[in-house]
């Protein structure tokens, strides 16, 4: 029998949220260094290239990966010989660790848990409370799992009640397209199968926190050996979501997924519960086990397990832009694909502060900035630490602000968007009644993008935190052309292109 203290248990959590907030774990590296060897797409490549420098530097530094540092979900393993001394209950002892955590004056992290959901939305300071799993099992020890799970690959979970005669892959590969790329590939599916609705979705992000092991099933596979049934799923959605052409950041490319996990339960005979949550390029988890002998000791990676890849400014293929001087018919020159370095001042805005705007043209009063002949930047950054600027500083989903993208664009003056993955139809049909643009930041590489951020400061709405209005002072921060005056969009025909090159499934017409 174990005594489990409540500070080493605290202390555990709160050790586990700041460690995988700077550390990719390292099989997810490791897959995603040989992606990048393979991958044949230029702007996949480029994507990759940001997320693994972004890696590197977060390890070095000790600076979240991502800007959306997640909500804190908790799986626990409690051995039933196990006695707890403490005062608190254990849900309340995993949300005093994730305070701890996210409030550390050395790496803070950004408090994106929001109280009254339904309602005022109040933020709670301190990402709390986590999401919290527990089961029983045999055994005197804890055994715990910590993940960060962000907005943008949450928001596409997906759900379904299948007859138990319809085709899983079938489903999976309707599905996966329209969840676009603000999941922000390449990363993982997490697919429960059976039980019940609410068991299919904890399956699904359980398997999440699995190892990154497809290699090793593909190298079993071709030895002759016998398969599972889940084996042979995972081996045939592996190669036929690949082969889908989305691509890193939907870019269209070779790797969209560096794994499919799959677990599954025994499920009612007129039922076939099938669930899917994504982890996006900043998957982030850790597992350790406490056994009443002190808090839990995490190993680093070591350094130089990363991919020897550094991304740099490419100033022979990307072409600088001075947002000081920017015009309309600029704007209007730019291309499809087109690589943009971008310089002098931007503002940001996402979610509450596009709705305040809409709320104060609707009245008639004043807005803090004057958007004319200016690009926004869809981003709530982390708080800065030590000397720096702003904290890790990556896009966020532009589609959120699709419903808000004609007011923008046409009573504001804004000129051009910056933001993660692709826009929807009415964004993009107000882009191009409007000559307007589109630029794409890559999703992951937050830290890497911050270093371009010279200067920043509150210009409008400080109540709103960070979904404030910024004024960044930025020297080559790295874009791609989205979508372009003419409304051509290179997630609409760059995964149809790569599809078509992969040929394993036919292009469907539309």
């Amino acid at each position: 029998m174990s005594t489990i203290k409540q500070e080493d248990f605290i202390q555990s959590i709160a050790d586990a949220f700041q460690f995988i907030s700077y550390y990719h774990p390292l099989d997810y590296i490791q897959a995603l260094g040989e992606a990048y060897e393979r991958e044949e797409s230029p702007a996949a490549k480029d994507a990759i290239a940001q997320i693994l420098t972004n890696s590197r530097m977060c390890a070095e530094g000790h600076r979240p990966i991502c800007q959306d540092t997640g909500i804190a979900v908790v799986f626990l393993k409690v051995g039933m010989n196990v006695r707890w001394d403490s005062t608190l209950s254990v849900q309340e002892m995993v949300n005093e660790g994730v305070r701890r955590a996210y409030t550390d004056p050395d790496n803070t992290l950004r408090a994106s848990v929001l109280l009254d959901p339904a309602g005022a939305r109040k933020n709670s300071k301190d990402n709390t409370p986590a999401v919290v799993h527990y089961e029983i099992v045999e055994g005197d020890t804890v055994d715990i799992t910590c993940a960060a799970k962000g907005g943008g690959s949450e928001n596409k979970s997906k759900m379904v009640m299948l007859n138990p005669s319809d085709s899983i892959v079938d489903w999976v590969l309707k599905t996966l397209p329209t969840m676009g790329a603000g999941w922000c590939p390449p990363g993982i599916l997490g697919i429960g199968i059976g039980g019940t609705p609410e068991k299919a979705m904890l399956l699904a992000k359980q398997s999440l926190m699995g190892h990154v092991d497809i290699q090793q099933l593909q190298e079993k596979a071709a030895s002759g050996a016998e398969l599972t049934r889940v084996e042979s799923l995972r081996l045939e959605l592996f190669d036929k979501v690949n082969a889908l052409g989305i691509g890193a950041q939907g870019l269209g490319g070779l790797t969209t997924v560096l794994d499919v996990k799959i677990l599954d339960y025994p499920t009612h005979a007129a039922s076939l519960p099938v669930a899917m949550i994504p982890n996006c390029a900043a998957t982030r988890h850790v597992h350790f086990e406490l056994d009443g002998a002190g808090p839990a000791r995490l190993q680093p990676p070591r350094l130089e397990d990363w991919p020897a890849v550094t991304w740099q400014a490419d100033t022979e293929v990307a072409t600088r832009v001075d947002l000081n001087t920017l015009t309309k018919d600029e704007v209007a020159s730019w291309k499809p694909g087109q690589v943009l370095l971008l310089n002098g001042k931007m503002l940001t805005g996402r979610d509450a502060a596009h709705k305040r705007i809409a709320d104060m043209l609707a009245k008639g009063e004043k807005l803090p900035v004057d958007f004319t002949n200016r690009v926004i930047y869809y981003v709530g950054p982390v708080d800065p630490v030590r000397d720096e600027v702003v904290g890790p500083a990556g896009p966020t989903t532009a589609t959120r602000m699709d419903k808000f993208t004609r007011m923008m664009l046409e009573q504001t003056g804004l000129i051009s968007m910056v933001g993660k993955a692709e826009r929807g139809a009415v964004a993009i049909d107000a882009i191009k009644d409007n000559k307007a643009a589109y630029l794409m930041a890559v999703g992951g590489s937050a830290y890497l993008v911050s270093k371009a951020i010279k200067a920043a400061t509150v210009v409008g709405f400080a109540d709103l935190g960070m979904e404030a209005i910024y004024e960044f002072d930025v020297v080559d921060m790295p874009v791609t052309v989205a979508v372009d005056a003419s409304g051509e969009s290179v997630h609409q025909t760059g995964p149809k292109q790569w599809q078509a090159k992969i040929g394993k499934i036919p292009v469907v017409a539309d």
